[in-house]
């Protein structure tokens, strides 16, 4: 069954480790006969949340970005991928401020079921990424149609573009794409 995948990258780097993962789980997708959006934050412009709650009723920012698009995307998506540098062992800013902008989906129904992660970080230990994960995972639990469905930890990536040459977690990221 052909499923709607949405990719969000969350890096603002040039030559981004998370996204070259991203873009390798990408092609997995695709391989696998999905149809995949990508979408990388960078250059969209994203205030944060400023809490009033508004969108608890009319289902929509009262605040006037980029994320008005992005929303819908998310709503629609069968399945996401998010990818984020590890910053201080947690996720983005970027991608923790689009989560919480995410707010008026909390009312509504939303088809995207599986989430997954993926990340890149200098640190190589297996638990890296420990604090985003389980950041992503109490976004989740707000959706109970949702599950937390897997993540890759790409640690040990030291400079920029050094992901194109991990032949390890290249091949696992195009499998996650394949497999969703």
């Amino acid at each position: 069954m052909t499923k709607k995948i949405l990719i969000v990258s969350s890096s603002l780097r040039g030559g981004s480790n998370s996204e070259i993962l991203a873009h390798e789980a990408e092609k997995g997708a695709i391989d696998a006969g999905n149809v995949v959006e990508f979408i990388n934050l960078k250059g969209k412009e994203i205030k944060f949340c400023i809490g009033c709650l508004a969108c608890q009723k009319t289902f929509k920012c009262v605040q006037k970005d980029d994320m008005a698009d992005l929303i819908g995307k998310v709503q629609n998506a069968d399945a996401i991928i998010f990818a984020t540098p590890i910053y201080y062992y947690e996720m983005s800013g970027q991608l923790k401020t689009f989560l919480d902008r995410c707010n008026p989906l909390f009312p509504q129904e939303n088809k995207f079921k599986d989430v997954y992660l993926i990340t890149s970080a200098y640190d190589s230990s297996e638990n890296a990424a420990d604090r985003a994960i389980n950041g992503l995972k109490g976004w989740i639990e707000c959706f109970e149609q949702s599950r937390f469905a897997g993540a890759l930890v790409g640690g040990g990536i030291d400079a920029p573009k050094s992901a194109a040459n991990r032949e390890d977690l290249l091949k696992k990221a195009y499998e996650l794409g394949k497999n969703i």
